[in-house]
């Protein structure tokens, strides 16, 4: 009488095995994006406050667009925070756990820069860029 075949061949577990590669090998690449990406939002998290207070002493037509605003104490995965007084241009600067990678955020109002001592004639708007031009990868889809 014949026995059942019990567990399985050589063959089906070599088959899976390079299946569980082939995937790990695309997987991986992947997912380290999705860890970068997820520490670029902390930055832009951070310097949302830095919008708040510029785009208020722009309607108050501020000498110093980033009066009244504290840079935050650098994390691990952004070096720092940084605003320009007279045009509240905000740079992120990222360390290297997010690649180094630097934001702006320039505020514009009908297309044209803020300045200090002068209200904005429409509401304001930000402009996001990547200074690497090869971290586009990494950075919220507005900042491409």
């Amino acid at each position: 009488m014949k026995s059942a075949q019990k567990g399985f061949t050589l063959i089906e577990l070599m088959i899976v095995v390079a299946i569980i590669g082939i995937l790990a090998a695309i997987a991986i690449p992947a997912y380290q994006n999705y860890v970068v990406r997820a520490r670029i939002t902390e930055g832009l998290n951070l310097a949302a406050a830095a919008e708040t207070t510029v785009a208020e002493n722009a309607s108050e037509a501020a000498s110093d667009l980033s009066a009244g605003w504290n840079a935050p104490s650098p994390t691990v995965n952004v070096s720092a925070v940084s605003v320009t007084g007279t045009n509240g241009v905000i740079t992120v600067t990222y360390a290297s756990a997010a690649d180094n990678v630097v934001l702006t955020l320039t505020p514009q109002s009908n297309g044209a820069a803020l300045q200090n001592d002068v209200v904005p004639p429409n509401a304001i708007t930000w402009t996001c860029a990547v200074t690497q031009p090869t971290m586009t990868a990494y950075v919220p889809a507005n900042c491409r």
